[in-house]
């Protein structure tokens, strides 16, 4: 993912599979607690559909809108846990297999610090 682009910038657009067949608008972006770096969006897939995770890396931003490298199938079928809430290492660690991800360096995603949630919400409370 462009690295210089701020996370909450990409709320609200629009976001493409790896054919180019929209898959829906970027609802929220979840960071990494040890990096701050965005990690993972969730996309609106629909007027009354749900929001589906996809990992930002190695996503990209092309002409105002999100590309994913996953087919929209992979991304519709992705672990549905609800948006404005923190995911969970578990919840993670579920994404990570999903996607077919190595799961970072330390093994499996670091456990949030003592009264820190794991993958806190962009330009949310800190």
């Amino acid at each position: 993912m462009q690295t210089d682009i701020d996370p909450r910038t990409l709320i609200g657009r629009k976001a493409f599979d790896r054919d180019g067949t929209k898959i829906g608008t970027v609802d929220e972006v979840y960071l990494d607690d040890a990096t701050g770096d965005p990690e993972w969006a969730a996309i609106r897939t629909g007027l009354f559909g749900r929001d589906a995770f996809v990992p930002l890396r190695p996503s990209e931003v092309v002409e105002e809108a999100l590309r994913v490298p996953y087919t929209r199938t992979l991304i519709r079928e992705a672990p549905d846990f609800g948006v404005g809430r923190h995911l969970s290492p578990e919840q993670e660690l579920q994404l990570y297999h999903h996607y077919g991800l190595d799961i970072p360096s330390s093994g499996e995603p670091a456990p949030p610090s003592e009264g820190e949630d794991f993958g806190r919400l962009a330009g949310g409370d800190e």
